[in-house]
This record gives structure tokens, C-alpha cells and sequence, in this order.
């Protein structure tokens, strides 16, 4: 069933006034033990890099290990569940964020509903994507592939790292606001994907910036914008996709979620430590290495973020008729 807005923000509102039982009791000398970090994707990647890092400096502030526990599989749901159905005490987090709002939607049967069961604690790291040709494209600038897409329609290929990633999502919000038609081909993975798009078999790709930066600057691969509001500090000269699609944004978002009525005053201590670290200039410093940029958020913030998060995505899983692999 589809949620207006109006709704989606009205049951994150209800959750986040939800009274928390024994939350002054709870929190008392909290953490006292390890804390189980379920992370929903495999190891390796830029999530799970995220995850580590952060986890080791909240060990270090905490006075307890923050224990990594790699649970990928059904687009991040798998792990997500796992924290769903895990005692609301704090010893239970979850690496949440853009594939959250996402599933919400592109999966019709989920056995949690994540703005309900989940409450947002702190948003992290943001990450632009870079809209991206093979330098063969005939394509200088968005307004040119724009129209090669128009005249070509159904003819160029994007590529994605799968179906429901932000590299999906991107090109289909490009898509829906452009009225143009690129044919996606999923990959199983953004590596994949990028060496076929640097072999010239895929002419377009919207990859995440970690894994694009090298090979733009070498001139294997063109960029022709970033999807973020703002430019990136790496690629000055590379505009965003909005200064030619007003309205056009697309990130990838990396935070940390609870279970649903875990003590408030848990939250925002988790909370309070979360941002003492993103305050750290080595922290900023490592997560521009990594493409992105620190997100500083309340956890009221947060929930706003992903239930507007969620709306927009509900819009683009509808318009493409999209349906998980």
C-alpha cells in the first residue's frame, strides 16, 4: 500500500513519541557490556568500511567493543531483521540508511516495517554517485546526453551494481525526471559493472565516487556530473546533475538505527558520540577518501531524512515498475 507523505512522516512521528519504559533505568551505566554492530552488507565495501571505523572509535570513547557482524543478503533486509527483532537495549545497532528507504517499497512483503521498527539514533556519511560515460560516448555534458538519449531511445545502456542499489536508483530517478528511457543492466556488484563500462560494452553508469575518482582523473572514464545538491570538494569542475535536472538528487546514505523503543536516553548518548566523532577532522579527512562527506544529524533529523527518503524512492520503484531479483 502506498503512503502519502503526509503519512509516512505522521507514523515517524508516532514512533519517535512512543513513551520508552524504564528509559532513565535502562540507560544507567550503559554500555556495560560489548555491542553487537550488525552490518547488512558483505565486508569490504564502502558501508562496511564506514561500519568499521566507526565502530572502533565508539569502542574507544565507550569503554566496550563494538563487535562487526557482516549479515548481507536481500538488498541489506536480511540484516535489518536481525536488529528488528533483536531486545530494544542498546546492545543490538544497526548500519542503516539509503537501501533502507529504498526496500520499503521495492519489496512487497517485508516482515518489519523499517520506519516503524527501527528508530534513527545518528546519520553519518554521504556519498555522491557520478553520472559517468566511457569516453567514446558522444556526450560532453548532461544537456548532450540528454539529447543522444532522446534520439536514441532504449539504446544506451546503464549499468548498475543491482537492482534497488542507489547506482540503480539514480539512473531511474534520471530517468523519471528526464523522460528519457536508458536500459538497465544489472550487475552483481559495482566492480563488475565498471569494467564493462571501461571496456565500452555500457555506455552510462552512475557509480558511487569511491570506486570512479581514479579512473576519471586518469581519463578512462568521463564524468558529466555528481548526483548530490552540492559539488564535490574532489572534482570541483564537475557539476551537479541538478544545475541542469532542477530538483535531481541522489546519495548514498550510511547511519545508525536502534530497535524501536530502545531508552531515549541510550539513543542520545549513542547519539552524542556518534557526532563527537564526525567532528574528529581525521574522520572528515577518511570519509573524503572514501568520496563522501560527514552527516550530522539529531535523531529527529535523521527519521525526517528517511521518511522523505523513502517517499521519493516509493515514487521512482513505482514509476520503473521495479521488482527485486
Amino acid at each position: 500500500m502506498t503512503l502519502s507523505r503526509r503519512r509516512l512522516l505522521h507514523v515517524a512521528a508516532g514512533v519517535a513519541a512512543t513513551p520508552m519504559v524504564s528509559a532513565k533505568a535502562k540507560g544507567q551505566g550503559y554500555p556495560s557490556r560489548p555491542i553487537r554492530f550488525v552490518v547488512p552488507f558483505p565486508s569490504g565495501g564502502v558501508s562496511d568500511i564506514i561500519a568499521r571505523l566507526m565502530g572502533q572509535r565508539l569502542s574507544e570513547r565507550l569503554g566496550q567493543s563494538f563487535v562487526i557482524e557482516n549479515r548481507g543478503g536481500a538488498g541489506s533486509n536480511l540484516g535489518t531483521e536481525i536488529v528488528v527483532k533483536a531486545p530494544a537495549d542498546g546492545y543490538t545497532v544497526l548500519l542503516d540508511g539509503s537501501a533502507n528507504a529504498v526496500n520499503a517499497t521495492l519489496y512487497a512483503s517485508l516482515s518489519f516495517n523499517y520506519l516503524r521498527d527501527i528508530a534513527p539514533v545518528a546519520s553519518m556519511f554521504r556519498a555522491p554517485h557520478i553520472m559517468e560515460v566511457h569516453p567514446s560516448f558522444p556526450a560532453e555534458t548532461v544537456p548532450d546526453f540528454i539529447a543522444q538519449a532522446k534520439a536514441h531511445p532504449g539504446r544506451i545502456n546503464m549499468a548498475s551494481a543491482g537492482i534497488g542499489t542507489i547506482s540503480h536508483m539514480a539512473g531511474e530517478l534520471f530517468n523519471m525526471m528526464t523522460g528519457i528511457a536508458l536500459t538497465h543492466v544489472p550487475y552483481r556488484g559495482a566492480a563488475p559493472a565498471v569494467t564493462d563500462l571501461l571496456g565500452g560494452q555500457i555506455q552510462v553508469m552512475f557509480d558511487n565516487a569511491a570506486s570512479s575518482i581514479a579512473h576519471i582523473r586518469a581519463g578512462r572514464l568521463r564524468a558529466l556530473a555528481v548526483t548530490t545538491s552540492r559539488r564535490m570538494e574532489a572534482l570541483p569542475d564537475v557539476p551537479t546533475v541538478a544545475e541542469f535536472v532542477q530538483g535531481y538528487e541522489a546519495s548514498n546514505v550510511n547511519g545508525i538505527g536502534v530497535p524501536a523503543r530502545t531508552p531515549a536516553d541510550i539513543v542520545a548518548k549513542l547519539n552524542a558520540e556518534v557526532d563527537g566523532i564526525l567532528g574528529d577532522p581525521v574522520i572528515k579527512a577518511r570519509f573524503a577518501e572514501l568520496g563522501g562527506t560527514i552527516m550530522i544529524r539529531s535523531p529527529t533529523d535523521y527519521r525526517t531524512f528517511l521518511a522523505e527518503e523513502t517517499e521519493k524512492w516509493a515514487r521512482v520503484v513505482k514509476a520503473a515498475g521495479l521488482k527485486p531479483s
